[in-house]
């Protein structure tokens, strides 16, 4: 399925373990923003009002490789990983994790080489818990600065 872009922002979501689909989707639609949801076959999503599912195959990066290749300036990219986060901020998109977290330019060396340290480690075989489940707080503070960026961005555009 191919990603259906509107003239303008498009809120691009890294979906396959998206934990706060319900929160980007309420967000979008109270901005009037379309909502892209990308994620693989394995992850059975639905699309609704405002929000597009667009199912990729199974490998490994194919949802991330999906939305590089067709996020444009000026979108707003959702993701966990930090390597298509470097690539949506070469494009000039706003880009936050799942939990909040606004990525930079002046900081991704930094979260790419911690990225690469635990990496090695894996490889060494030492592996770690991951990450925690989200809780209710962390959804509520993700979907603030969500709206947050997006009025920053509205009034941006508006001057």
């Amino acid at each position: 399925m191919k990603m259906e872009k509107s003239p303008g922002r498009t809120i691009v979501v890294d979906g396959d373990a998206c934990p706060v689909k319900k929160e980007i989707a309420a967000v979008g639609r109270s901005f009037g923003i379309p909502v892209v949801m990308v994620s693989s076959y394995d992850h059975a999503l639905k699309g609704e009002k405002g929000v597009t599912v667009v199912q990729v195959d199974r490998g490994d990066q194919s949802a991330d490789l999906y939305i590089a290749n067709h996020i444009s300036a000026g979108d707003v990219v959702l993701t966990q990983d930090y390597g298509l986060a470097a690539l949506a901020l070469g494009k000039r998109c706003s880009v936050l994790s799942f939990r909040g977290q606004d990525y930079k330019d002046s900081t991704m060396d930094f979260m790419l080489e911690g990225r690469h340290a635990r990496a090695v480690e894996r490889r060494r075989g030492h592996y770690s818990k991951g990450p925690k489940p989200i809780t209710a707080e962390e959804k509520n503070f993700f979907q603030h600065k969500l709206t947050k960026l997006l009025t920053i961005l509205q009034e941006n555009v508006q001057l």
